[in-house]
């Protein structure tokens, strides 16, 4: 029986992945921040089988102990601090868990579980500002927040490790992955649980940032089995997991409300512009307070190496994602 370590083990992806392990026999062992909630774990049924344990990416003896006890055959890092916003007014405490934290981690590996496979989040935002292009593994990088700075020494640091130090160690390059387990701070869950309360008239509106964002937007169910595909390979190495599509933040709405039965239209430009229904209520409105300091305004990925090496392809439509998250919204509403 194999076992996996996977820190970060209570957010969306880390969440999906246990239940994809546990699916394939694995032991998993999680781990999360001090008063995460493991509502996503219960959610898929699979809390009782994660065998949670303490772990802080500031710890650094910590992690060996970990190492030591686990003696695991996969490590999967997604802990740190995830929502870009929150970077710009956070960049010191972003640093030391994005970025020294994996250092940490990486090291740790080394002395206690050399022969372990190590997978690093990494993120579509370390492209930044390099163009409309699609990126590929090979693109450059030109990071736009806190977080992306944070996310990149930890992409090349774990890059080193595996070419000098002989580490099986691999980065997915994550373009934006969505689901029904997304924190409600993310965009993309932010309007689809506002689109489930308008519908059931327990809000009237809901207020977003750039609508003219576009992003390349996939499920984050179908990445974590890229994910895993990575650390089966025999070489390790770095992959984008992307759909090779990409839709404005205005098109994500209207996908949003149109799943939920709402019928929306556009009106005005700017800061001006907003959502109305067919009578004219405002449903969505523009508010300056959600645009980024520095805005990333497209993302693309090319995932073809994916395809290539490890037969990964994503199936779920961008329509079809923003459906299967409304209606796991309007569920929750009816059970509370």
């Amino acid at each position: 029986m194999k076992k996996a370590l996977i820190t970060g083990v209570r957010g969306q992806d880390g969440a999906y992945l246990s239940q994809l392990l546990l699916s394939k026999g694995y032991q998993v062992y999680g781990a999360d921040a001090a008063g995460a909630s493991p509502w996503r774990l219960a959610e898929l049924g699979v809390q009782a089988d994660v065998k949670e344990l303490p772990l802080d990416l500031r710890d650094g003896a910590g992690l060996g102990a970990a190492l030591q006890k686990v003696n695991p055959d996969e490590v999967y890092n997604f802990a740190a601090n995830s929502f870009v916003p929150d970077s710009f007014d956070k960049p010191v405490e972003t640093a030391e868990i994005n970025g020294l934290g994996v250092a940490r981690l990486l090291e740790a590996l080394r002395k206690y579980a050399p022969a372990a496979r190590f997978y690093q989040a990494s993120t579509a935002e370390l492209f930044g500002s390099t163009g409309a292009a699609p990126k590929a593994e090979g693109t450059g990088f030109h990071p736009k927040s806190p977080y992306a700075v944070a996310k990149l020494y930890a992409h090349w640091l774990t890059v080193n490790y595996r070419e000098a130090l002989g580490l099986h160690a691999s980065c997915g390059l994550m373009f934006n992955h969505e689901s029904p387990l997304r924190g409600e701070q993310f965009l993309t869950r932010k309007i689809t649980t506002a689109v489930a309360r308008i519908k059931k008239g327990l809000q009237e509106k809901v207020a977003v940032g750039n609508l003219d964002g576009r992003r390349d937007w996939g499920y984050a169910k179908e990445f974590v089995e890229g994910m895993w595909l990575m650390l089966q390979q025999p070489k390790a190495g770095d992959y984008v997991l992307a759909t090779g599509q990409t839709h404005t933040v205005r098109e994500f709405i209207g996908a949003a409300f149109a799943a939920a039965g709402l019928k929306l239209r556009w009106q005005g430009a700017g800061l001006l512009e907003r959502g109305v229904d067919f009578s004219g209520k405002t449903l969505v409105e523009v508010s300056k307070e959600f645009y980024r300091p520095a805005e990333v305004e497209t993302l693309l990925g090319d995932a073809s190496k994916a395809a290539l090496e490890l037969g990964w392809k994503p199936k779920t439509g961008f329509a079809e994602l923003a459906a299967l998250m409304v209606e796991a919204d309007l569920k929750r509403l009816e059970v509370k």
